[in-house]
C-alpha cells in the first residue's frame, strides 16, 4: 500500500512561491487540505534537485557544522540503538567573563557522523532566516505554529528508531535519498503527551514504503508510525513540524474565561446537578467567531520578531520624507481591532482619528507613501506614523526597483496579510 503520489508537471519553484503550495504542489493547497490534512498521508514525486536549496542546502549544514560555532541545543546528535551524551560532542570554551558551553566539537562530530550518528540542527525556524521567512509564511496560510529541524543522516544508517510525532510534518527532502517506513498510528492525532512506548505493542505491518529523493516531499498527520533510514548516500531533510490548535486548546481557553465567573466557581451540590447550566455558559464562548479569534490571537501574540535589516532600517529613518516609499514587512503577522494594533507579543493603541490611516496600512498589498493615506492626519503627522511603525518593525522602507513598479517584496504576500476587523 502506498499513500497518494502525484507527479509534478512543471519546474521549480521560486523562493517567493507561497510556502504550502512548494510543499505539496503540483496537488493544490485546498485539495491537500480536503484530501490529506489529519487525514492521510500525501507523498510527491518530483524529479527537482535543487528545489529546497534556498532554504538549507547540503553546503549550508556543512559550513555550519565544521565552522565550530554551533551550540546545544541549537544542534544535536542522535543514532538508532545507541545512547549519545550532550557531552560526548560539545566542549566548553574558555571566555571572559562568561565561558562558551556546550559548542560543538567538530572533530567529534565528524568522527560520530562517520559512525552513523544523525545530526540534527533544531529550531532553525528561530535562527536560520530564510526557514524563518518559509515558516512564517506556512503560519500565515495554515493558522498554527510551525518549527523547522534538519536532520543530516549518514549513508547506511538511522537516525531514530519508529515513533510518531505529536505535530503535522512535512519531510522537504533536500539532498540525497531516505527510505520511510511507515505504519498506522497508534494512536490518532495524539496530544503532546500521548507518545509511543514501546509497552504499546510492535508498530504492525508497513503500510506505505516509499523513498523520498531530493526535490520530494512526504507529508505525514501528527500519530502515524514511522522511521527512516538511508541508502547509499548521505542525506538531509528538512522535518516541517506544524503544532495544531485543537478543539482540546479551543475548549481549555473557553473554560479559562470562565474563571470570571462566580457560577463556575461554586462547589457542586452533593446530588452533582447545575452542570446543564454552565455548560450552556461555556458554549456561549464557544461560538465560530469566537474560537477562530483566540486561535488567530495566539498565534499572532506567540511569534518572534524577524527583522531582516533592521539596523540599516532605522539608519534610513534619518531620511524620511513624504516622497518615501514603505511597504509592510510581509514576515508580520498581525491584528488590527479598531486602532490597536496586535503582533509579535505586543498590543501598539492609538488615537481613534488614525483609525482611516491604520486600516489602509494594514490592507495594502503594494509599497506606499505618506500622500497615499487616507484620513485627516497632515503630513508631519503621516510620517510620525511611519517612525513608529518602522520602529515597531511593522513596516520597511521599499528597495527601489527598476522602472518605478511595485517592489517584488511587497507587503501583498498573503502569508502576512490579515484581515482587519
Amino acid at each position: 500500500m502506498t499513500p497518494t503520489r502525484t507527479t509534478p508537471a512543471s519546474g521549480l519553484q521560486t523562493p517567493l512561491a507561497e510556502a504550502l503550495a512548494r510543499c505539496v504542489a503540483p496537488l493544490g493547497a485546498a485539495d491537500f487540505l480536503d484530501r490529506h490534512w489529519e487525514r492521510e498521508p500525501l507523498f510527491v514525486e518530483r524529479d527537482e534537485p535543487g528545489r529546497f536549496d534556498d532554504l538549507l542546502s547540503e553546503d549550508d549544514v556543512h559550513r555550519l557544522v565544521t565552522s565550530g560555532g554551533l551550540r546545544h541545543p541549537a544542534f544535536r546528535l542522535v543514532k538508532a540503538g545507541a545512547r549519545l551524551s550532550v557531552r560526548d560532542y560539545t566542549t566548553d570554551i574558555s571566555w571572559r567573563p562568561t565561558p562558551f558551553t556546550g559548542m560543538g566539537d567538530v572533530e567529534r562530530i565528524a568522527e560520530l557522523f562517520a559512525d552513523g550518528a544523525t545530526i540534527v540542527l533544531q529550531g532553525l525556524h528561530h535562527h536560520w532566516h530564510p526557514l524563518a521567512v518559509f515558516s512564517r509564511r506556512l503560519e500565515g496560510e495554515l493558522g498554527h505554529p510551525v518549527q523547522v529541524n534538519a536532520y543530516y543522516t549518514p549513508r547506511r544508517s538511522q537516525g531514530l528508531a519508529v515513533h510518531h510525532d505529536t505535530h503535522d510534518v512535512f519531510v522537504l527532502q533536500v539532498a540525497g535519498e531516505k527510505r520511510w517506513l511507515v505504519y498506522e498510528p497508534a494512536w490518532e492525532l495524539p496530544l503532546k503527551n500521548q507518545r509511543y512506548d514501546a509497552e504499546m505493542g510492535g508498530p504492525g505491518d508497513v503500510v506505505h514504503d516509499v523513498s523520498l529523493r531530493a526535490g520530494d516531499t512526504l507529508y505525514l498527520p501528527r500519530g502515524w508510525m514511522h522511521e527512516a533510514l538511508t541508502s547509499d548516500t548521505d542525506s538531509l531533510h528538512l522535518t516541517v513540524g506544524i503544532n495544531v490548535y485543537s478543539w482540546i486548546d479551543a475548549f481549555k481557553a473557553a473554560l479559562a474565561e470562565c474563571e470570571s465567573d462566580v457560577e463556575f466557581r461554586r462547589a457542586p451540590g452533593p446530588d452533582g446537578e447545575g452542570a446543564d447550566e454552565l455548560v450552556e455558559r461555556l458554549a456561549e464562548r464557544l461560538s465560530p467567531a469566537t474560537v477562530a479569534r483566540r486561535m488567530r490571537r495566539k498565534l499572532v501574540r506567540t511569534r518572534r520578531p524577524i527583522r531582516e535589516g533592521q539596523l540599516h532600517e532605522l539608519r534610513l529613518l534619518e531620511g524620511l520624507t513624504a516622497e518615501s516609499r514603505l511597504e509592510r514587512r510581509p514576515t508580520v503577522l498581525f491584528d488590527l481591532r479598531g486602532t490597536t494594533l496586535s503582533f509579535e507579543g505586543r498590543d501598539i493603541h492609538f488615537p481613534d482619528r488614525v483609525a482611516e490611516e491604520l486600516e489602509y496600512l494594514a490592507t495594502a498589498d503594494e509599497p506606499f507613501t505618506a500622500a497615499d493615506l487616507p484620513g485627516s492626519l497632515d503630513e508631519p503627522g503621516r510620517l510620525v506614523l511611519f517612525r513608529r511603525l518602522v520602529r515597531e518593525g511593522f513596516l520597511r522602507f521599499s528597495p527601489p526597483h527598476d522602472g518605478g513598479a511595485a517592489s517584488p517584496r511587497s507587503g501583498g504576500d498573503a502569508a502576512a496579510r490579515a484581515t482587519s476587523t
